[in-house]
């Protein structure tokens, strides 16, 4: 779909008025241009996937925090790789699974709440945001079943209630909320035992930072497709926070100091209490 046509104007698709879905829009108009709509080369294909997330509520908002490896079969496929996104002013996805399949989805996404907020003049609510997000996985279900599978986590502030909720989803594109803490990829059964145990209700944001991070480091200690903190390379978790100020990265400072709070209180038993 050309944005230039010779007579100088955009395509008549452009001026009709429609839905406020932009998703929907290039399905109808240019179908090939969406993720789950293309063509794979037959045979078994070897992509980089990203792995552990964790998300956690506190009192007042939710955090997202994600480790940064990705792997392809045994191969460390990159040691930095970014899996914690905002989406738009109140929201965070992380992805787990096919990488490139991902990220191009969460862009995808990006843009679709931007465009709902500028055709409507008004935020998606956050449970909108969550079901959209789930209708754009169920268009890779084809991609899915050739093994191409994207599987993120969604979480946001909902300025109506005023607390942090958190959202998971199948491969098939279903959608369920979950409470206090959650978790996916690879390392997600680790990660759960360790959030299980740490988590406790009301806790404020910085307690909520330093259990994430553990969780990752547990995670870390038996999933070997999860990265855990590289202090040689000073490579730290993505951690990203929503609340009622909205969505923001922590610097790595702040997640550094709580790696080495969790180092030094581990040390001489780096796998935790026994």
């Amino acid at each position: 779909m050309s944005l230039r046509p010779e007579s100088g104007r955009l395509p008549a698709a452009y001026l009709t008025p429609g839905s406020s879905s932009f998703t929907e829009f290039v399905g109808a108009h240019a179908p090939e241009l969406l993720p789950g709509r293309r063509v794979l080369p037959p045979g078994v294909l070897e992509a980089p996937h990203g792995t552990t997330i964790v998300a956690v509520a506190f009192e007042g908002g939710v955090l997202m925090a994600g480790d940064r490896r990705a792997t392809m079969g045994n191969v460390i496929a990159n040691r930095d790789m970014e899996k914690v996104f905002d989406t738009d002013e109140f929201s965070l996805v992380g992805i787990a699974g096919t990488a490139g399949l991902a990220v191009e989805l969460v862009r995808l996404f990006q843009v679709e709440l931007e465009h709902y907020e500028k055709i409507e003049g008004t935020l998606m609510s956050l449970e909108g945001k969550a079901n959209r997000l789930a209708t754009m996985i169920r268009g890779n279900l084809p991609m899915a079943m050739q093994g191409l599978a994207v599987v993120p986590m969604f979480c946001g502030f909902d300025t109506d209630t005023q607390v942090g909720r958190i959202f998971s989803y199948d491969v098939t594109g279903g959608c369920y909320e979950e409470h206090s803490h959650h978790c996916v990829g690879s390392g997600s059964v680790f990660a759960r035992g360790s959030l299980k145990k740490l988590f406790r209700e009301g806790m404020n944001q910085d307690a909520a930072v330093r259990i994430a991070v553990e969780a990752l480091y547990d995670a870390a200690d038996d999933d070997s497709a999860t990265g855990g903190p590289d202090v040689g390379r000073r490579i730290w978790p993505t951690v990203g926070v929503v609340d009622v100020d909205g969505s923001r990265f922590l610097d790595d400072e702040l997640v550094a100091a709580a790696v080495d709070a969790i180092i030094d209180h581990r040390r001489g038993n780096p796998g935790g209490a026994r």
